[in-house]
């Protein structure tokens, strides 16, 4: 954002206006002109994209979008990372066994290493990542994303925990089912009253971080299943701190989460312990790890960056980066620093 206003200031009068030129032809009405689109962003994008639908304009809008987008990253190519990007995912937790074979959609693009050491190995990965945002010291760039209880970390990390957000979690669930059950209350109707929502609606807001506070609040609020699932939940904000933050490092923890269960009991914020599904949160938490090392690479820099997805508890992780040879397998015994050491 701060690169795309410093070129917008650069610009002389004639050409903002012929940058702007696509959109200026877009006409919208008086209510939306004095909608408070600041402080509540979502909600005038959905009041802008069903203007635009209803008047016929929304093919000019793209058009006017893309073509300003085209000139943006020519005038400002995107730059590479200061250090190559590093991912790592952790999927299993409380898996005590698993015979069918992991990380399937990730061996091609790396390695796959079958006799890692397990011991101590979530600390080892903290530690590293740790080490990390200590060198280089940057706001948002290094991330601890855990599905369940995060475990103890270095307070450079940014963080954000399944379990933490707890009481905000049932805050907004409670919301919800006060709203479905009223008459006439439909899905899109439903969503207008989420995008309004602050951060305190929901008992965020007293961590002193506003920035996060409202980043969690996107998450629990625009995310599909982040309320319920943990592993959704553990998906939805990697994707989220991808591409919003475009960190320097991640580190992704899948835990356990709850079996399906009809969507009314789901939705109750009931006090009762659900049920775990390990398999299913593992199968997830696989699918998970390709989707994050999908998303790492659409980050500029991806030539260099690096990723490692860990079977937690287990033997099994695959490490990519440009030192390693694709589509190979190693037998021998291996430590989790030593693969860090290999590819970050």
């Amino acid at each position: 954002m701060e690169n795309e206003l410093e070129v917008l200031s650069s610009l002389s009068p004639e050409q903002l206006g012929s940058w702007l030129s696509g959109f200026a032809q877009i006409r919208v009405s008086g209510e939306l002109e004095r909608s408070d689109w600041v402080n509540a962003p979502s909600q005038f994008v959905e009041q802008l994209s069903a203007h635009l639908w209803t008047t016929h304009q929304l093919d000019s809008f793209r058009s006017a979008a893309m073509a300003y987008a085209d000139r943006l990253r020519a005038a400002a190519p995107p730059q590479p990372p200061p250090i190559p990007r590093l991912g790592i995912t952790i999927i299993g937790k409380g898996m005590s066994s698993y015979d069918a074979p992991l990380f399937r959609k990730l061996r091609g693009q790396g390695a796959y290493f079958n006799r890692v050491n397990p011991e101590n190995g979530l600390r080892t990965l903290l530690d590293a990542v740790a080490a990390r945002a200590k060198a280089h010291r940057v706001a948002f760039a290094h991330w601890y994303i855990d599905g369940g209880k995060a475990d103890d970390h270095d307070s450079a990390l940014t963080c954000v925990s399944y379990e933490s957000l707890e009481p905000a979690r049932n805050a907004l669930l409670r919301k919800m089912r006060s709203e479905i059950d009223r008459p006439g209350m439909g899905p899109e109707a439903l969503r207008t009253i989420l995008a309004r929502m602050r951060p305190a609606d929901i008992g965020l807001g007293n961590s002193g971080n506003a920035i996060l506070d409202r980043f969690q609040l996107k998450l629990l609020t625009e995310g599909s299943g982040t309320q319920i699932f943990s592993t959704t939940f553990a998906q939805w904000a990697a994707r989220e701190a991808l591409r919003r933050s475009q960190p320097l490092t991640l580190l992704v923890r899948f835990a356990p989460r709850q079996r399906q269960r009809p969507m009314n009991e789901l939705l109750s914020a009931s006090r009762e312990r659900a049920e775990p599904d390990v398999i299913g949160s593992l199968i997830d938490g696989d699918m998970g790890a390709y989707y994050n090392w999908l998303n790492q690479q659409r980050l500029p820099g991806t030539e260099q960056s690096s990723f490692l997805v860990w079977f937690e508890g287990h033997t099994q992780a695959v490490a990519i980066g440009p030192s390693m040879p694709r589509g190979t397998e190693s037998n021998n015994a291996t430590e989790l620093k030593d693969l860090l050491s290999w590819i970050a």
